[in-house]
């Protein structure tokens, strides 16, 4: 399925969805990140600060505020750089995104652990973004593992991919197991 194709799909999906199944959905799939190995054993996450339509974040990322030292990722140019998350010192950025403020950034080579969004996964672990390829860049400077959250129809067979294009380790869908590891 090619990756225009894919994007349609999941936009006309996700607008099916209501406020409450959102909710539900994230606090299942983040219950499932929370179980696996690399969650328990990272130290330094970066995660994502989730617009309206993806998996909501900002519920799992105040319930570690402490325990583990999460790290939200901020547009600058054409890539991402990344930054400790606290709450209060949030701005909106680049695509309407909320970013972290400060000067105080960190290298992906710090970060033990990644969760990725995504419009789309397949089973391989290939990944469908929104088509400007920040993702991809960060991580092929990483080292640390990476995990996928998505809803159970951001789960596609195949995913037609180009040599630029960064797999994730795990998948973890609403309502499944782990999909997918590289590991």
């Amino acid at each position: 399925m090619n990756k225009e194709s894919i994007r349609e799909y999941v936009r006309a999906r996700k607008a099916l969805l209501d406020n409450e199944e959102r909710l539900i959905a994230a606090r299942r799939v983040f219950e499932q990140v929370r179980n696996l190995a690399p969650f328990v054993l990272a130290r330094r996450i970066l995660m994502y600060h989730s617009l309206p339509d993806e998996l909501y974040t900002h519920e799992f990322l105040d319930q570690y505020t402490g325990e583990k030292e999460f790290f939200l990722p901020r547009v600058n140019g054409i890539d991402l750089e990344i930054l400790p998350y606290r709450r209060t010192r949030m701005h909106l950025g680049a695509f309407q995104i909320e970013e972290p403020d400060g000067d105080d950034t960190v290298d992906i080579s710090d970060i033990d652990l990644v969760i990725v969004p995504a419009v789309a996964f397949d089973r391989k672990g290939n990944r469908v973004g929104r088509g400007k390829g920040y993702y991809d860049r960060l991580l092929s400077r990483s080292k640390a593992t990476t995990i996928g959250v998505c809803y159970n129809f951001q789960l596609v067979d195949e995913i037609d991919t180009e040599e630029h294009d960064i797999p994730v380790d795990f998948v973890v869908a609403d309502g499944h197991n782990i999909i997918f590891s590289r590991h």
